[in-house]
């Protein structure tokens, strides 16, 4: 039950964060949001692992499990996340979310090869449903988009062109990442608790941000590109810095306490809070329409296949014997 509660927690809290970045990017860069929002993920989880007293314990974390995250750390917090922020900018939310949501069905699959976790054939279907329905999501016409701001607002905010093919590269990137990240979090985190995932996110953030400091540091073009930050846009990612910075907290300390096939699809209910939340924060610079909407109800169905006791689908839809048989059939 815990599990389940910081999964959703973390659903949310990526939604909001998502929301934040797009609406940061769409005059400032994926540069600047990750010079900002990545150092701030250690600034968050310095005190808090001082707080539940795990930074005296640094030592004696495992060097195998501290390399885990280290590298989990540059795969989800530099490359996905870099990705993630792109993908939002050249496509905007509504449309990227669902594909960068099959990080779950990468997740899956890893599960099962690398971790041995079950996984049943309705699971498997479910999986096919999300990526079914993140495809929808693409066909979605770009003169679809919501109206363009008021005249005062243009000099501000640029008008909004979805760049499809870009955001659909950049997503499956992020997708990639993300969805091999949890295999690593869960063979540093597995059968610890709640506070060490609080320690592990720490060590992540932190090899994170010694890579990005070096890549800054070697680049004077990127360095050129962070110093252009607005201050305006600098609130949002900062803000987007601290809500992602909790959303990992949330999640660490969920992978430590369950598995990865019952955390993951739960983080896939994001789908429904970046709707939200994106309708809300860009309402201006987001590709609407009837096939956005079912794309992503289409995913979250999936999700809740792939999350849900196969068993207990199989009972309360009261599915014939025979069918049920296929279904539940381990792949």
């Amino acid at each position: 039950m815990l599990g389940a509660l910081f999964s959703i927690l973390s659903a949310a809290a990526f939604a909001l964060n998502n929301a934040s970045v797009r609406r940061g990017v769409i005059s400032g860069t994926p540069i600047q949001a990750m010079a900002i929002s990545v150092p701030l993920g250690v600034v968050c989880f310095l005190p808090i692992a001082w707080i539940v007293g795990e930074l005296g314990r640094l030592g004696q974390f495992p060097v195998e499990a501290a390399s885990w995250m280290a590298g989990l750390g540059v795969l989800h917090f530099v490359i996905g996340r870099y990705f993630n922020f792109k993908a939002n900018q050249v496509a905007g939310t509504n449309l990227t979310a669902p594909v960068i949501q099959l990080q779950a069905v990468v997740t899956m699959v890893l599960a099962v090869a690398i971790l041995h976790e079950p996984c049943t054939l309705l699971q498997a279907f479910g999986g096919a449903v999300m990526v079914a329905g993140s495809l929808i999501t693409q066909r979605q016409p770009a003169q679809t988009a919501a109206p363009q701001l008021p005249k005062a607002a243009k000099s501000d905010l640029p008008p909004f062109i979805p760049l499809y093919l870009a955001g659909y590269v950049f997503s499956i990137g992020a997708a990639l990442a993300y969805g091999t990240s949890p295999i690593m979090a869960r063979f540093a985190l597995a059968h610890t608790g709640p506070s060490t995932g609080i320690l592990g996110g720490l060590i992540a953030y932190v090899a994170a941000t010694i890579i990005v400091g070096l890549i800054f540091l070697t680049s004077p073009s990127l360095r050129r590109n962070a110093r252009g930050l607005r201050l305006g846009n600098a609130r949002w990612f900062a803000f987007s810095g601290v809500l992602v910075a909790a959303a990992q907290g949330f999640f660490f300390c969920a992978v430590a306490l369950a598995p990865v096939l019952f955390v993951m699809p739960l983080l896939q209910t994001s789908l429904a809070f970046r709707m939200l939340f994106s309708t809300w924060l860009s309402p201006h610079h987001e590709v609407y329409g009837p096939l956005v909407l079912a794309g992503v109800v289409i995913s979250l169905s999936g999700a809740l296949l792939v999350s849900m006791d196969s068993a207990a689908v199989v009972h309360t839809l009261a599915v014939p014997e025979t069918l049920s048989r296929y279904l539940l059939w381990q792949v």
